[in-house]
């Protein structure tokens, strides 16, 4: 097991940062609290997002979100997500943190709000509201031992693709067994794996 694994290091908040590299914003309130909110394109990542939040002690509540028609993850107002909400805050745009680096909790994170297969290759969406967070990721990505290149996913917007044998081995390492059996289609496997590099 990878010291840099999910498994191997203790849940906390900090993990929820997986969600703000894809598609997750946060709110502020008088500066002294913060709110995390994600929609998301099925009711297994969000179920399983409310454990993983439940696991940092942070308590999530899912509804429909109106305006796409999906399940809306929402975090109450909470003093221990104001850092992460300034970390993740530049101005008034989504910028990554300088010096950010990638572990397999926020990894983790990342695939179960929104990682997907796509042709033999995993792809790890990012915010197309937030374009300045890509090439930040990118290499935060390749710094944890996962070079991806960007990819267009259409209507959906930009992602990061993973591709490899090796790379995506890697990333299954990091990021652990999948969070439930409805998950398993979405989740990195070897099985699935293409044979390249």
């Amino acid at each position: 097991m990878s010291f840099f694994s999910a498994e191997a290091t203790t849940p906390r908040v900090a993990d929820l940062a997986g969600l703000l590299c894809g598609h997750g914003r946060t709110i502020v309130f008088a500066k002294a609290t913060a709110r995390l909110s994600l929609a998301v394109d099925a009711s297994w990542r969000a179920n399983a997002l409310v454990r993983a939040c439940a696991e940092r002690g942070v308590a999530a509540e899912v509804k429909v979100c109106e305006e796409v028609g999906r399940p809306l993850l929402r975090t109450a107002f909470r003093s221990d997500l104001a850092p992460l909400a300034a970390a993740w805050t530049t101005g008034s745009a989504k910028s990554v943190p300088r010096g950010f680096g990638l572990d397999g909790a926020i990894l983790r994170m990342w695939v179960l709000a929104a990682g997907r297969w796509a042709e033999g290759s995993y792809l790890l969406p990012l915010d197309p509201e937030a374009p300045d967070t890509h090439e930040p990721l990118v290499a935060a990505l390749t710094q944890c031992g996962l070079p991806a290149v960007m990819h267009s996913m259409g209507d959906e917007g930009p992602a990061l693709r993973v591709t490899g044998r090796r790379r995506l081995g890697r990333l299954l390492e990091l990021v652990g067994p999948p969070a439930d059996q409805g998950c398993a289609d979405q989740w990195p496997a070897v099985s699935r794996m293409r044979v390249v590099s």
